[in-house]
């Protein structure tokens, strides 16, 4: 009996839209989280404000975090729809992209128990800065997972290259992004004053992830159907 190709048995034309669909969801979810719920919610270096603002407004804290959850929910779908869409490229880079990306998905869920932790030691009375530092190590815990991610986003640009079924610009963009989540990890926990400073260039890694969405969604990606660079 032959064995099939697996890029050919691949069911890309609808996988590729699940997986684009996932992508969108993550991105609005992970956007809606950071910028309209957690963010407002913190004052930088300030704990007596922060905790007061957490105090005032649990519901915020409390969204941001099921926000969050179905974000991570969706990156572990997610993760499993790109290595079967490009197994067939290199199983074991295809693979090891998965375990990347998974490994994130556990480490910025970890991060949420921290958040959540600090927000009912306020509520049992804590110290303020109780609240301030949960704050400060979600931040850590997710950037920890975005060096994973960092990892991820270089292998699935390397074998969207090697496929040929993504324009160049987005496949480039998209191994740039990783380098972005790669230094910006780094600075985080190894230079802490420049990590702030270096923040405007998670603007790439929005732009590259919404770009390889759009992509999915729109185009899938389909062995076999090589496009221009």
């Amino acid at each position: 009996m032959s064995r099939l190709n697996p890029i050919a048995a691949a069911p890309s034309h609808a996988t590729s839209r699940v997986a684009g669909a996932l992508y969108l969801l993550i991105i609005l979810l992970g956007l809606t989280s950071e910028l309209a719920l957690r963010g407002p919610l913190l004052a930088p270096g300030d704990a007596a404000e922060t905790a007061a603002r957490m105090l005032s407004a649990p519901w915020m804290l409390r969204a941001g975090l099921a926000a969050d959850v179905l974000m991570a929910m969706a990156d572990v779908a997610l993760a499993v729809l790109l290595y079967r869409l490009l197994r067939g490229v290199e199983p074991l880079v295809a693979l090891l992209a998965m375990a990347f990306r998974l490994v994130q998905a556990v480490l910025i869920t970890v991060a949420l128990l921290a958040l959540y932790t600090g927000l009912l030691a306020l509520e049992l009375g804590a110290d303020a800065h109780v609240g301030l530092l949960a704050m400060l190590v979600h931040a850590h815990g997710y950037d920890l997972g975005l060096a994973f991610f960092g990892v991820n986003s270089l292998l699935t640009a390397w074998l969207l290259l090697r496929s040929g079924w993504v324009p160049g610009v987005i496949v480039w963009l998209l191994g740039a992004a990783g380098l972005v989540y790669l230094v910006g990890s780094a600075l985080r926990f190894l230079a802490p004053p420049l990590a702030d400073p270096f923040a405007v260039a998670y603007v790439l890694p929005v732009v590259a992830e919404t770009a390889f969405c759009l992509w999915l969604l729109l185009h899938g990606l389909r062995p076999g159907k090589k496009v221009s660079h």
